[in-house]
């Protein structure tokens, strides 16, 4: 079957680049190996916070790490183990947590963030229905010296962007809180939040009826190749050739290693809970309790909480020693309350060790396109990628464009 523009997984990337590139005019097939109801995407936090807040390499990451682990509050696990892979990504993302790399990260998120919200406008505008909340981002200090780090770097944000408030005034914006567990927030005024689920579904609605064609359950198994092209998409039910490939399948390195690739890239486990709690407990914004990397964030008619990141497992199940820490670093920091009807989840992020993506034409095959990488920024970034990405294929097999070049890990070091 012959295709316009084939692009192989589902989640936000995917959807957004579908999204982009139908109002870019073009013909659009997506396939996920999945029935689209679940993936990483759908268990995200759903922040849209790509201001004022450090990225995962950032200076000193990772002296606090090895202090929370000591603690026992550590938000990342990993499984040591005969991999190169990993080695050389702990190696890179070592490198790649200093002032200059952080500064330039900082500005483009500030960028590409700016880029998303955009989008998300534009969807609701579209007639999507999703919650979207720009009520910024509360970041909760629990050590003094993180707080006092967070408060001298706001001397040079311009003074709307932010407000910082003592512990009493945190419990206006998080009533669960321990106020004698906490030194003080800082609430990024520009950021802004999402309920990852219902973004997914809202954006899956409108392509379907916007005549994006969808194939559930197919899953891409291997490509032909002829010269510099490929020139069949073979899946478990069918063939298909296509002007334009574009791979967003995550954290997956299958796909990519049947063309050829072995990006420096880790399928970065993490989890959540989502739950309903009384109305009067929920947190008024999406929050972040900084010192320990664990999100809390209100959604229609629940709460999630994110955090953990396991390197260098394949293990797609729940592990109940990830989630009882979850609950017990939260619950050091907060007033008892009962969790209803919690539903706990897992799924991996495809991460780079300098939180930047891979993004653009693939450097041996011209009608194959790559758009992954985001790790646990998908919400945040997924609709700004799609627009670059259909931005790319508009100006023809220009790798060097420039978002590419600014947001690609093809040109980061």
């Amino acid at each position: 079957m012959q295709k316009d523009i084939i692009i192989i997984g589902g989640g936000i990337v995917g959807l957004s680049c579908a999204y982009a590139l139908h109002h870019a005019g073009r013909k659009v097939t997506l396939m996920e190996q999945n029935d689209g109801s679940s993936g990483s995407s759908f268990g995200n936090a759903g922040l849209v916070s790509a201001f004022k807040k450090a990225p995962l390499a950032s200076p000193g990451v990772v002296c606090d790490t090895i202090k929370l682990m000591l603690k026992g509050q550590a938000p990342l696990n990993i499984h040591w183990g005969l991999n190169p892979q990993l080695y050389k990504w702990l190696w890179k993302f070592i490198r790649s947590a200093n002032a200059k790399s952080l500064k330039r990260t900082l500005a483009l998120f500030e960028r590409y963030g700016t880029m998303s919200l955009e989008v998300y406008h534009e969807m609701l505008d579209r007639g999507m229905d999703f919650w979207f909340k720009e009520d910024g981002l509360l970041m909760i200090y629990t050590l003094k010296e993180n707080f006092e780090k967070k408060l001298k770097a706001c001397t040079h944000y311009p003074t709307h962007t932010y407000e910082i408030f003592d512990p009493k005034a945190t419990l206006d914006y998080m009533p669960i809180a321990r106020e004698e567990n906490i030194c003080g927030s800082v609430l990024l005024k520009e950021n802004a939040h999402v309920d990852a689920q219902e973004v997914m579904e809202s954006l899956q609605g409108y392509l379907k009826n916007a005549g994006v064609e969808f194939y559930y359950n197919e899953e891409v198994l291997d490509f032909e190749f002829s010269g510099q092209k490929i020139s069949g998409v073979l899946t478990n039910h069918n063939k298909f050739e296509a002007h334009t490939i574009i791979l967003a399948t995550g954290a997956s390195p299958y796909l990519l290693q049947k063309t050829h690739n072995r990006f420096l890239m880790m399928g970065a486990k993490g989890y959540s809970i989502t739950f309903k709690m009384p109305e009067e407990l929920k947190p008024k914004t999406s929050s972040l309790f900084a010192d320990i990397f664990l999100a809390m964030t209100p959604r229609r008619e629940s709460v999630r909480i994110t955090s953990k990141l396991e390197l260098n497992t394949t293990d797609p199940g729940i592990v109940r020693a990830q989630i009882d820490n979850i609950k017990k670093n939260f619950t050091t920091f907060t007033h008892p309350f009962e969790m209803q009807e919690p539903k706990e989840w897992s799924g991996f992020r495809p991460l780079t060790p300098n939180d930047i993506p891979y993004l653009g034409y693939d450097a041996h095959y011209s009608n194959l396109i790559h758009a992954t990488g985001l790790g646990w920024l998908g919400i945040t970034f997924g609709p700004a990628v799609g627009k670059i990405i259909a931005d790319l294929i508009a100006c023809g097999c220009n790798e060097k464009s420039a978002d590419i070049m600014l947001f690609s890990a093809f040109f980061r070091e």
